[in-house]
Formats: structure tokens, C-alpha cells, sequence
């Protein structure tokens, strides 16, 4: 079983309580999440049609700024599940450490996988890994120098996963590239990993294979009128973006009492290090507040960004004890 955040069952069989008694911070998925609204009766009875899917694809386009190609799917993990169907099993470099389902994925398929530490280390590789903003420390890279790499390796994959709140750092205008595929997640920055909505934006074969490898209604009708709504909403977007970078900044000079150091992050999680992260997980368990740490790793603990006020202050009381 790999480890990932969101395992908030663990947290209320180890520590009590009802899901809805929980703050869960193990995710990065936006705590304030976007205004629903109403979905019709038509998007729950009817099969999408080709125009709707065609519909939520523009809006996609619309706002991660490219005219590429783009297939909707449910969330970027059923891209990752795809990607070693997209060519003959060979050699794939995975920058790291990084989201673990990549190396997990391929080897199941027959790949030839290593994880790499720099950038340049994944020249010649067949398929090419790069999460941007990376998973779990948000290290970012440049946009040039991940283009720079386009040309020494056959095909180049970069995970936009968290790049919503940071979109100056994104290959999305750049997607139509032959040999570059990107990934799009909805549910983080929206807040509604529920909805299992994501994108891959890329060439016209690769989108095409994509397209036919998850058949004719790779979205439900619901995911798609929410995403249509949320995609072309720029100024929640732009609000959200703000809200964000400054919540990070207030995490950061909330935790400055305690004896941490901050390794990274992103505008939707920090990664910090300490010298017992296993039992800071424990202390805050106790407040009903989720981490989340990594077995590897047990000095860091990772946390998202909480929502309301009444989040913040829990959070502050539970780390003043």
C-alpha cells in the first residue's frame, strides 16, 4: 500500500471521532473550496454527449492558457495509470523524491524505471518524469529549462498538479509540443477532489491515444457542468490564487514558535521539518487536525493550508499545548 494523504480513516481509527470532527491538513486540496451551485437534473440522468465533453475540453483550454489538445479524465491519477500505454515499455527517469504512483505504475508495466535527483540526469530517457510544482516538497522548476530538456528525451511528462495558484511556472502554453505531455488536476485548487476530474493537454497522437485508451465518457455529466462553471470563473480563480499565497505566509508565521524548519511547499501545502514528526502527527491527532508524515522521511510533516477561521484557530490552539 503506497502512502498518500487524505487517509483520514486511519486517523479516526487510531484516534476517535467522526470524519466531520476532523481539520484534515494530510492533502493539498483547498479547504475553501468552489461554490457548487446548482447542478441540473440533465447531468445526473443523461450520458455526457460529445458537445459537453467538447465544452468542458474549451473551458480547460481557457484556463490554463493553451490551445493544445485536451482530453478530460477523472483526475490526473488516470493519466498516470495510461502513461505506459502510450508507448512500448523502455526507459523512464523520474525526477525525485516525488508523488510515488509514477515508479509504481510503470515498473507494474513492464518499464525500466530509475529515480534521479537533477534534471539533467533524465537526458535520454524515453519517458521523462517531472511533477511541477513537485510533490511532497514543491520544489519548482523553470519553464525554460524543462523545455531545454524536450529535445534529449522521447517523451517528457510534467504533473502540474499544485501549478494552478503558481501559473506563471507552467508548460500549458507550450502543451502541442510532440513529446510533451502535461497533467492537470481540477479537485486541489477548486477543492473538490471528490468530483475526480482532471486533464492531460499535449500533442494531437498523444491526446488521441489518451482519448481512446479511457473510451467515449471518461467524466460524469455532473463533473463536467462543475468544471465548465469553475474553469471559466477568472476572477474566483484570481481571489483564490491571492487568498493562498498570503494563508501560506500565515502558516509559515504561525509555526515560527515551534522548532521548525521549513523545507518547502506550495500556495496549498508546507512541508516542514523537525525533530519527531510522528509525534507532532500525534499531538495534533489529538486536537483532531490530520498531517501528514512520511515513513522515509520521519522529520518532515506536511500540512495544508486550513480553511475558516475557526480552522486557524483550532490549528493555533493545538500547536500552543
Amino acid at each position: 500500500m503506497r502512502e498518500h494523504g487524505g487517509n483520514l480513516d486511519q486517523a479516526q481509527r487510531r484516534f476517535g471521532g467522526r470524519a466531520e470532527d476532523w481539520i484534515d491538513l494530510s492533502t493539498g486540496i483547498n479547504r475553501l473550496p468552489y461554490p457548487v451551485g446548482e447542478v441540473s437534473m440533465r447531468a445526473w440522468s443523461l450520458l455526457p454527449s460529445r458537445s459537453d465533453i467538447e465544452a468542458l475540453h474549451r473551458a480547460a483550454q481557457h484556463a490554463y492558457n493553451t490551445s493544445a489538445p485536451v482530453v478530460a479524465m477523472g483526475g490526473a491519477q488516470t493519466a498516470i495509470q495510461r502513461l505506459p500505454q502510450l508507448a512500448p515499455p523502455g526507459r523512464a527517469r523520474i525526477l525525485a523524491p516525488t508523488y510515488n504512483e509514477y515508479a509504481a505504475v510503470l515498473s507494474a508495466a513492464g518499464w525500466n524505471v530509475a529515480e534521479v535527483g537533477e534534471l539533467d540526469a533524465l537526458a535520454g530517457a524515453d519517458l521523462a518524469i517531472v511533477v511541477n510544482p513537485n510533490n511532497p516538497d514543491g520544489r519548482c522548476y523553470k519553464p525554460a529549462d524543462l523545455l531545454a530538456l524536450l529535445p534529449r528525451v522521447r517523451r517528457l511528462v510534467i504533473d502540474e498538479s499544485f501549478a494552478d495558484a503558481v501559473p506563471h511556472g507552467s508548460l500549458a502554453s507550450e502543451a502541442g509540443r510532440p513529446g510533451l505531455l502535461i497533467l492537470r488536476s481540477f479537485g486541489k485548487f477548486y477543492g473538490l477532489a471528490g468530483l475526480r476530474l482532471g486533464f492531460a493537454l499535449g500533442d494531437a497522437s498523444d491526446i488521441a491515444n489518451l482519448a481512446t485508451a479511457i473510451g467515449p465518457w471518461p467524466v460524469s455529466g455532473a463533473a463536467i457542468a462543475i468544471g465548465c462553471r469553475a474553469l471559466a470563473d477568472d476572477a474566483w480563480a484570481e481571489a483564490t490564487s491571492a487568498r493562498l499565497a498570503a494563508d501560506s505566509d500565515r502558516l509559515d508565521a504561525m509555526v515560527q514558535s515551534q522548532t521548525w524548519r521549513l523545507v518547502g511547499g506550495t500556495p496549498l501545502f508546507r512541508l516542514y521539518e523537525m525533530p519527531d514528526a510522528l509525534a507532532m502527527q500525534e499531538k495534533l491527532a489529538t486536537a483532531r487536525i490530520w498531517p501528514r508524515v512520511f515513513t522515509q522521511r520521519p522529520r518532515w510533516l506536511r500540512l495544508g493550508l486550513p480553511g475558516s477561521e475557526t480552522e486557524w484557530t483550532r490549528l493555533g490552539e493545538a500547536l500552543s499545548r
